[in-house]
């Protein structure tokens, strides 16, 4: 097996809503294909890859420096034993980089990892789900995963009514929890909507989280903390800077309801400091690390062992995102649910078309590799990459 050839590009997923800190009118992604000498049904194999909403593109870092290593590459140093080999792809991948630096360049390595998997899965012709499980788990994945519905974004002209409307559609859905956008107006404003959603979800304050989007600063952070603590919110979510991690533990200190971070965290030394110093709570918290953002599926496998060590189960896993790549590793290393953008930052975003939400949790489904041509518009949008 050989790459025969690599294509990257950048695509739009812009839209005009925001959160507390940033808007997404100029919001992109990148994608790529990796074409490999694999044929079958008279056709290659590809793998597809493309990184997570909320980090720009990193296409020219992939284009520079990461697919120029892959395509150079002898065969025995991208596979073991005649299989594709992800994890030995990503130390060349990885070749001369220096340490540190997290932030771009581990976007541009999650998403050629996430092709890799693709691939890997395609040619063995399975689902990713049982290919990780298979290679990385137990060979006894979660047929389904729990999913929760992330929504809730401050936009131009939006009503208390649309609020409720928009959660109102997730539940019609099928999904049981929801999420929602706070830190882009006062307390007053803010405790006003969070009302509002419970409302809609009978009053129950624990089906609800709550995202800050590292707004806050220790002083807001304890105040909106204080406020809140009356709901038993499901989460309160990236209160402060992602490497304020003193911040984040005076919080814990303060705040007795489950808290979630990690999504801005690109690397398992990262993720390490944040459970050495950040105050997280293993019993309660929640750990958002992102497989496409942070160097990819390879990465995160180890920043699940650092975590294990650490007494942490992998059911307080449950990666930023939203999309199927995570979904399929959600399921194989049985973390505790995944995100969900019903209808957001598309048309990278979400599940395949005919997946089926039901009573919050959802199946990655039984196209090999992660399924993106279970995805329409996107797959035409993948396609014409290497058409």
């Amino acid at each position: 097996m050989r790459i025969v050839s690599a294509h990257a590009g950048t695509i739009p997923i812009s839209s005009s809503m925001r959160n507390a800190y940033i808007d997404f009118s100029k919001m992109d992604c990148t994608i790529l294909a990796l074409v490999s000498d694999v044929i079958v049904d008279g056709k290659p194999v590809v793998g597809y890859g493309f990184n997570s909403n909320g980090r720009y593109n990193a296409t020219a870092i992939l284009n520079d420096r990461i697919l120029p290593r892959l395509e150079n590459a002898a065969i025995d140093e991208l596979t073991d034993n005649g299989e594709l080999s992800p994890a030995k792809a990503w130390g060349i991948m990885m070749a001369n980089e220096k340490p540190g630096g997290h932030g771009e360049r581990s976007v541009a390595v999650g998403v050629a990892d996430m092709a890799l998997h693709d691939l890997a899965a395609k040619i063995a012709g399975v689902p990713l789900y049982r290919w990780i499980s298979d290679h990385y788990g137990d060979g006894d994945p979660d047929d389904d995963v729990f999913v929760y519905a992330a929504g809730g974004y401050y936009a131009p002209g939006k009503t208390l009514n649309d609020l409720q409307d928009e959660m109102r559609g997730f539940l019609a859905s099928g999904y049981e929890n929801v999420k929602m956008k706070i830190g882009g107006a006062d307390l007053a404003e803010d405790l006003e909507r969070i009302e509002a959603v419970i409302d809609v979800l009978d009053g129950d304050g624990s089906r609800l989280m709550v995202d800050v989007n590292g707004k806050f600063d220790l002083h807001t952070a304890l105040e909106y903390g204080k406020a809140i603590d009356q709901y038993n919110l499901f989460w309160y979510e990236e209160v402060g800077d992602p490497l304020d991690y003193g911040l984040n533990a005076t919080l814990s200190e303060n705040y007795r309801n489950p808290i979630a971070t990690g999504e801005n965290l690109f690397s398992v030394q990262d993720a390490r400091n944040l459970i050495r110093y950040g105050g997280m709570r293993a019993d309660r918290d929640y750990i958002q690390v992102d497989p496409a953002l942070s160097y990819g599926l390879t990465e995160y496998r180890r920043v699940l062992d650092m975590l294990s060590q650490h007494g942490w189960s992998s059911r307080r896993c449950i990666p930023h995102g939203g999309h199927q790549f995570s979904l399929h590793i959600a399921a194989a290393l049985k973390l505790g649910g995944n995100e969900s953008y019903p209808g957001e930052f598309q048309p990278t975003g979400g599940f395949t078309d005919d997946a089926v939400i039901s009573h919050g949790r959802v199946s990655p489904g039984d196209l090999p590799g992660i399924g993106l041509e279970g995805k329409a518009a996107f797959y035409e949008v993948l396609r014409n990459l290497h058409a």
